[in-house]
């Protein structure tokens, strides 16, 4: 069964070129041209990915993103935006609400097909289980879940990746360049201000005071350095 997409566009040159290109990729495809049905029928049976422009009549693509991460049915499902919007500050305002990518137009339709893969491969379980648990932190690679103080807590897949990336080399300082190739991979709208995006999201997760972070810390001039506590060591047994 393919996977489909919800395109959220209300230019109807730019929604056929879309969707003809997407369902040669093997995607299956449902045009929105206003975002009054997107979130019902995405209830009723989710996609595996949202494909949004920002500017649509009857509403916008930052407030349906903004909709989408606060639903608790639909909150993981990765959002792109598709934009004419190119400024940075507009790529990291899509960031900041939970997007995992951001086009820009005009486009070319190879690279937006490459983009929609890359993203989905983001949510791609790993085949064995495992699971890092530390004091009230608790991050499940095969379920992509994490939980904080009992509680579910939803991430992105993008958020989840560059968490279990740390997490998994703790003590070790990764500039930002290294952090965008080895999460990122070849996307192309992230820039190191953009993990500084990502970063902060997380903290506001996992961490209990996110502006004095015990866990995700800042290394000035390097980059970033993750820190899981040690657990207290049995006392010693007394020489006899």
């Amino acid at each position: 069964m393919s996977q489909s997409v919800f395109v959220l566009e209300d230019d109807p040159d730019i929604s056929r070129l879309v969707q003809h290109h997407l369902e040669a990729a093997g995607f299956g495809v449902r045009i929105f041209s206003t975002p009054a049905n997107l979130i019902p029928d995405a209830e009723r049976q989710a996609p595996a990915l949202f494909l949004l422009d920002i500017m649509v009549p009857g509403g916008d693509g930052l407030d349906v993103c903004r909709r989408l991460r606060s639903h608790p049915g639909l909150s993981t499902v990765p959002i792109i935006f598709l934009t004419a919007r190119a400024g940075e500050n507009d790529r990291v305002l899509g960031l900041e609400l939970g997007a995992d990518d951001y086009i820009t137009k005009p486009f070319a339709t190879r690279e937006l097909v490459a983009r929609v893969k890359a993203v989905l491969r983001r949510f791609e379980r790993p085949t064995a289980p495992s699971i890092i648990s530390f004091e009230e932190v608790v991050i499940d690679a095969s379920a992509m879940q994490l939980r904080v103080r009992g509680e579910l807590t939803t991430t992105t897949a993008t958020e989840f990746r560059l968490l279990d990336y740390l997490a998994r080399h703790p003590g070790r300082v990764f500039s930002r360049d290294h952090l965008l190739d080895a999460v990122w991979g070849d996307a192309r709208f992230v820039t190191p201000r953009s993990v500084d995006v990502y970063v902060r999201r997380i903290r506001e997760k996992i961490e209990t005071d996110p502006e004095s972070p015990r866990y995700l810390k800042t290394v000035r001039g390097a980059g970033y350095r993750f820190e899981v506590p040690r657990l207290a060591e049995e006392p010693r047994k007394s020489a006899s």
